[in-house]
């Protein structure tokens, strides 16, 4: 065989290849399917106001300007929408809360996505950040490239895998008791990597997916509680850390 044939054999060889893998990957990030309650959320009520401009969601409480902010990456391959019901509900307690919208829907691509939001809001003087899954760990790896950006960090069934133990952050963790991630969540290694201000929530019954307003979560036991009383957990504990680090507007 030729040169020029053996190089235009290896030319097609590699197109089909990356064919093949841009193919696997499109497929491998599908989105979750939303649940009803997810897109329902998307809408100001009394109490907190929706916004779905630049690609975020945002709810900003109405009672008056806030100064308390958290800051949602979402759990792999789920829309962000699938964190707007619990979303809502922190904001009409008193703080803003904006859920980013991250490539593919996994937050590995854009792990800087708070920044900006940060600066679009100087009238917060207080900030937070987390996100369910790899939205909370890559929330995690955005504090590490950002020290002092924020006060507290919120995992919804997550865990930091950089060494954020001289941030002094105030931080939560929640989980549902059936969650195969609990090792993760749970290590020495991880706590240790958050440092010793830690609150955690064991939410019995619960799951992973019940984190969200979502449905398809892979190799997850069902929950033996419902998906709104976890979510009631979920939003007790993270409106718990926004009191510790800051005040809302009531």
């Amino acid at each position: 065989m030729t040169r020029s044939r053996i190089l235009k054999a290896l030319g097609a060889t590699l197109l089909v290849l990356l064919v093949v893998g841009t193919l696997g990957f499109l497929w491998y990030a599908q989105p979750q399917p939303l649940l009803p309650e997810a897109t329902a959320a998307l809408a100001s009520t009394e109490r907190a106001t929706y916004d779905g401009s630049n690609g975020l969601i945002t709810f900003t409480p109405t009672a008056g300007v806030p100064t308390t902010g958290l800051i949602l990456y979402p759990g792999g391959k789920v829309p962000s929408a699938g964190y707007a019901p619990q979303a809502r509900a922190i904001a009409e307690a008193g703080y803003l809360v904006v859920i980013v919208s991250v490539p593919f829907n996994l937050a590995v691509f854009d792990i800087g996505a708070a920044a900006p939001v940060m600066a679009a809001h100087p009238e917060i003087r207080h900030w937070a950040v987390g996100g369910h899954s790899l939205g909370g760990a890559m929330a995690a790896q955005f504090l590490s490239g950002h020290p002092g950006s924020a006060e507290g960090l919120v995992f919804w069934a997550a865990y930091a895998a950089a060494d954020l133990s001289g941030e002094h952050l105030t931080v939560s963790l929640q989980y549902g008791s059936l969650d195969t991630g609990i090792a993760s969540y749970t290590s020495p290694t991880a706590l240790a990597n958050v440092g010793p201000d830690l609150t955690t929530t064991v939410i019995e019954g619960g799951n992973h997916e019940q984190m969200g307003w979502y449905t398809g979560q892979p190799n997850d036991p069902p929950a033996t509680i419902p998906r709104a009383d976890q979510q009631a957990q979920v939003i007790a504990a993270t409106e718990a850390l926004l009191d510790a680090i800051g005040d809302p507007v009531r």
